[in-house]
């Protein structure tokens, strides 16, 4: 009777330690998972920012200074699909809006820039709706990168460096 409870009591042991290190291992990988995708978020955001501010200013400096400009639209399409390839739902959609009000400013400014160039108050119009749209997927980003950031509520980057007048000089976020 004794030898069967040891043989019991071990092999209970045993399979409670295998259920455990089963279970640990399972956990570590979803945690590491997310981790990863995290961090795959956070790159694809930046680069998609940082693509939009480059082609933004680019864009105004050819316009205020009458000159011509060139730009990889290649990165800025690669930008555009692969934070689209690891955003939640929620900043898809916010990356359609936004790309959707980016063609809107260059439909607005693809003029020649040497010889019919917008004016820094016509270029500042025109980047009001990437402005919001812009501010709009960067709270989106913030909240799916964690609950506890909270959200911005001027815009920052881009082509314009200081606060709009369109709306006296603060964008209010349609989601805060």
């Amino acid at each position: 009777m004794a030898l069967l409870e040891i043989a019991v009591t071990t092999i209970g042991g045993a399979l409670s330690a295998t259920v455990g290190v089963l279970a640990g291992g399972m956990l570590t990988r979803r945690a590491q998972d997310r981790h990863w995708l995290r961090d795959r978020q956070l790159v694809a955001y930046q680069d998609l920012l940082r693509e939009y501010a480059t082609f933004t200013m680019i864009l105004r400096r050819a316009h205020l200074g009458r000159t011509g400009w060139d730009y990889d639209w290649g990165a800025w399409s690669a930008a555009l699909m692969s934070a689209s390839l690891v955003a939640p739902t929620s900043v898809a959609t916010e990356i359609d809006r936004f790309g959707q009000a980016v063609q809107g400013l260059l439909d607005t400014t693809a003029v020649d820039t040497t010889t019919a160039p917008l004016s820094q108050e016509q270029f500042e119009r025109a980047m009001a709706a990437p402005a919001r749209a812009q501010l709009d997927l960067v709270n989106a980003m913030r909240r799916s990168m964690g609950r506890n950031q909270g959200p911005l509520s001027v815009w920052l980057g881009g082509a314009g460096g200081r606060a709009p007048h369109w709306q006296d000089g603060v964008v209010s976020p349609r989601r805060a």
